[in-house]
């Protein structure tokens, strides 16, 4: 026996190694490796990366106010559906440091590291969610924008997004070209997710809730561990072990797969779904010619069967559209279906059905006004009575806004007709009825001929009072003055209970006692 002997397994490893070196793929990735070692990562001082990145990740009062800021900015853009807005909140946004020190904490190994950048993160995002959920509930728009909406329902061009961001972040981080544009990059993934869970926090709207909170958490991972995978190509060392840092590629990979997964299914569902409406309308339109013309068509997609519902304009009625429409989509959707078209008849004149559409958009406009106007007569009614909402009554076949107003100290009726007459506002059209509390009516003082001027003032106030509250009332007073004053207050529809005859230069009113 040899005194040497080798090892057969041994053998044919090194033997795989020497092939696969050797073999052209080897080759390509030996020459890419060397390029990128000698070309890619020259120049960059790890330690300078890695001071410059640590020195922003702890908590820090600029910190918290600036993600409350951007946070505050962020869920008004939602509320009012303004992108505009929304990307002047992601200027603001400092959620890039923590979030990429948090990769790099991984990929360096740096424990103390990581927990400070974590904890800065977590804070900072529970510091978001809170004030923008406060902004939400002090705010009267409290209704799911389109921009909300957008963030609910997470997929894989989410993570795409996330991807590219952390990218870019990472690279301008560590070649020394950060600056506030990366920021924004980040800031799209993380600070309008967080925002929108605010929102579904304050209006207790959990679908929201959850949906914006699942992006948020998909984005965050996604950039720390892309974050993590660009810091390792750019050979920051680790102070882990051979085996550690092999577990962590291994669970990274498996985070993106479990990741992508669900992502995926979710946007091939709305891939679905988007074909789905264009296969809803290019039928609907086929059944109605050319001529006519889709003004609404909504179809909701957790009905079974599928709930489909449109409004065509259109010179020619179809009496069996809904019928011919629910077999053609039934074999084009592969599912069950439901389908109500509303036709409105329009000319045949070439632009009749434009026309119609246009008049019926106008008007849907005019009454969303309407509703926004009624909905802050109704806010202010409840301010002026000391109310809540739900205690306003509201009659819109008659236009009358009613309330019963809480007490306040030190206010009189007179204070209460004035904050009747700041209710009404820029509301045409409508009465408002604001029901004083029964306080003590003032005296209506007299002149030579007849109440003066603070009389007369009186003397509406008593008006208007009794009118509210509708009880009978008691004039004590000069006989003539007293009675003229009873005549007047009659003509309006006041019932006069007693008239009593006393001396002096004012008439005395108060309320008829309440019968038993």
């Amino acid at each position: 026996m040899d005194a040497v002997t080798r090892n057969p397994s041994a053998d044919e490893e090194a033997e795989r190694a020497a092939r696969w070196v050797f073999s052209p793929i080897g080759r390509g990735v030996a020459q890419v490796r060397h390029y990128w070692r000698t070309n890619v990562r020259t120049g960059v001082d790890h330690q300078e990366v890695i001071a410059k990145i640590a020195l922003e990740c702890p908590m820090t009062a600029r910190y918290m106010l600036m993600t409350m800021m951007s946070a505050g900015i962020a869920i008004l853009g939602l509320l009012l559906s303004s992108g505009a807005v929304v990307i002047g909140a992601m200027l603001l946004s400092p959620l890039m440091s923590p979030i990429l020190g948090v990769g790099f904490a991984l990929a360096t190994g740096k424990q103390k590291w990581l927990r400070i950048s974590a904890k800065t993160l977590a804070l900072g995002s529970i510091v978001a969610v809170l004030f923008a959920a406060l902004i939400v509930l002090v705010s009267p728009l409290q209704t799911v924008t389109e921009e909300i909406a957008s963030r609910t329902r997470p997929n894989l061009l989410d993570l795409l997004v996330a991807l590219f961001s952390s990218i870019a972040g990472s690279y301008a981080m560590i070649r020394g070209r950060e600056g506030t544009i990366v920021g924004v990059a980040i800031a799209t993934a993380l600070m309008p997710p967080l925002a929108v869970v605010g929102f579904g926090l304050a209006t207790l709207n959990w679908t929201v809730f959850f949906g914006a909170l699942g992006l948020f958490v998909t984005n965050c991972l996604t950039i720390a561990l892309t974050a993590t995978i660009m810091a390792r190509l750019y050979g920051f060392r680790t102070s882990l072990s051979t085996r550690q840092g092999w577990f962590q590629n291994v669970g990274i990979f498996m985070i993106f797969v479990a990741l992508a997964i669900p992502l995926g299914l979710s946007l091939r569902q709305i891939a679905w779904e988007t074909n789905s409406q264009r296969i809803v309308r290019n039928a609907i339109q086929a059944e109605f010619g050319s001529r006519a013309r889709i003004s609404e068509q909504t179809i909701d997609w957790d009905s079974e069967p599928l709930n489909i519902t449109a409004t065509v304009f259109t010179p020619d009625f179809d009496t069996g559209a809904n019928g011919d429409l629910s077999k053609t989509l039934q074999q084009e959707l592969g599912r069950e279906v439901s389908v109500n078209v509303e036709q409105l008849r329009v000319g045949a004149d070439p632009g009749a059905a434009e026309q119609a559409e246009l008049a019926r958009a106008r008007a849907a406009e005019q009454a969303a006004a309407t509703e926004r106007q009624i909905s802050t007569l109704v806010d202010r009614m409840a301010m002026a009575a000391g109310v809540d909402r739900s205690a306003v009554l509201l009659d819109r076949d008659t236009r009358i806004v009613s309330a019963n107003a809480k007490p306040l100290p030190g206010l009189a009726l007179e204070g209460y007709r004035d904050l009747e007459a700041r209710v009404i506002g820029d509301t045409p059209g409508w009465q408002v009825r604001l029901r004083p509390p029964l306080l003590a009516l003032p005296s209506v003082t007299l002149g030579e001929d007849g109440p003066d001027d603070a009389g007369v003032a009186a003397e509406k106030t008593v008006l208007w009072a009794a009118r509210r509250i509708d009880l009978p009332l008691i004039l004590s007073g000069p006989a003539q003055q007293t009675e003229a004053l009873a005549t007047r207050l009659r003509g309006e529809g006041i019932e006069i209970a007693q008239v009593d005859e006393a001396d002096g230069e004012q008439i005395a009113i108060r309320w008829a006692p309440v019968p038993q």
